[in-house]
């Protein structure tokens, strides 16, 4: 699976991307019909604590599923992205499965 990761107005360090990468690894041994997935780190112009925020958009063929989530870091906003991704990858697969 490809991901592509792009970071608005800042740079990501390798770390960061290395975090993303594997756990969007992980997600696409869930499910092999996974085609991409875009990742968008952003920081929200907002003085409270929890202005990171990561949109992950997966391209499944057949559909595509989306989620946005707004964290204190940029780990846990994609941490869990990635859990309501694997939620909706559950129910596609299930769908597609005619269940």
């Amino acid at each position: 699976m490809r991901v592509n990761i792009n970071a608005v107005h800042f740079r990501t360090d390798k770390k960061l991307d290395q975090f993303i990468t594997e756990k969007m690894e992980k997600l696409s041994g869930l499910y092999d019909g996974i085609i991409s997935s875009d990742v968008t780190l952003r920081l929200e112009k907002s003085e409270a604590i929890e202005n990171k925020v990561a949109e992950i958009k997966l391209q499944v063929r057949g559909n595509d599923l989306f989620a946005k989530k707004q964290s204190k870091s940029f780990e846990e906003a994609t941490d869990t992205a990635i859990e309501a991704l694997r939620r909706q990858l559950t129910r596609h697969k299930e769908k597609m499965r005619g269940e």
